[in-house]
């Protein structure tokens, strides 16, 4: 079953047209990749279908139109951003910035239990639990921004540029939770990413972006055999 789903999308801030019409669509509890240059579109489209940037075209959460709903009322329907440059809430505690992240739940009961699930998923927060966000390493904001996002319990995770900024080695760990987060969790997921190798290792198939429009479409290892995208993303 098609969970979300994108139809000659197309957004700009102001006069500057960034989206010339992208199309893509991720499963129900399937994980799909926007690979692409910097500037390509990738970033824009999780804002458009988060309610960030204005957009046109055709954006269909759960079979329902989204397009233009706006950020709240996205994160209301299942679907939580985890932007490029994290944006954790500096000056609260990661206990604390895990519990906003479940500030839209019904069911308060459960809260703590997830909190301990993200302390298990990422052991390093656990050890700075009553810390500043402020005081953590890049990686470990990493982690309590993927963290926070599980906390508000989504259908849909958008993920933009997890690895950026991180030593090879802490990029890993990131997304080998975040693999182990959709695995025991179904949470499907959309993940901007520039390190293709990282993505791979996560997604089923992927889109590459070039000046906003789709350029290759493909699954993991049809993308990973193609010369271009060797040379492009993957070192070859």
């Amino acid at each position: 079953m098609t969970l979300l789903e994108l139809e000659e999308v197309t957004a700009s801030y102001g006069p500057v047209q960034v989206l010339e019409g992208v199309s893509l669509s991720v499963p129900e509890g399937g994980a799909v990749g926007i690979l692409g240059a910097n500037g390509a579109g990738k970033t824009t489209t999780l804002r458009a279908i988060s309610g960030m940037v204005r957009a046109g075209g055709r954006i269909r959460f759960d079979g329902r139109d989204i397009r233009g709903l706006g950020p709240d009322r996205t994160a209301a329907l299942g679907i939580a951003h985890v932007p490029e440059g994290r944006g954790t809430l500096t000056q609260l505690t990661v206990r604390e910035n895990l519990r906003v992240g479940a500030y839209l739940r019904k069911d308060r009961k459960a809260i703590p239990a997830d909190i301990d699930y993200c302390l298990d998923l990422f052991p390093q927060l656990k050890e700075r639990i009553g810390s500043q966000a402020s005081a953590l390493s890049g990686g470990e904001q990493q982690m309590l921004a993927v963290g926070r996002a599980f906390m508000a319990r989504p259908r849909l995770l958008l993920l933009d540029e997890a690895s950026l900024g991180l030593a090879p080695s802490t990029a890993k760990n990131v997304y080998d939770a975040i693999r182990r987060l959709r695995v025991e969790s179904g949470i499907a997921m959309l993940i901007v990413e520039q390190n293709a190798n990282l993505a791979f290792t996560l997604v089923d198939t992927a889109t590459v972006l070039e000046t906003g429009r789709n350029a290759l479409t493909g699954t993991s290892a049809e993308l990973k055999g193609m010369d271009e995208i060797r040379r492009a993303y993957l070192g070859g």
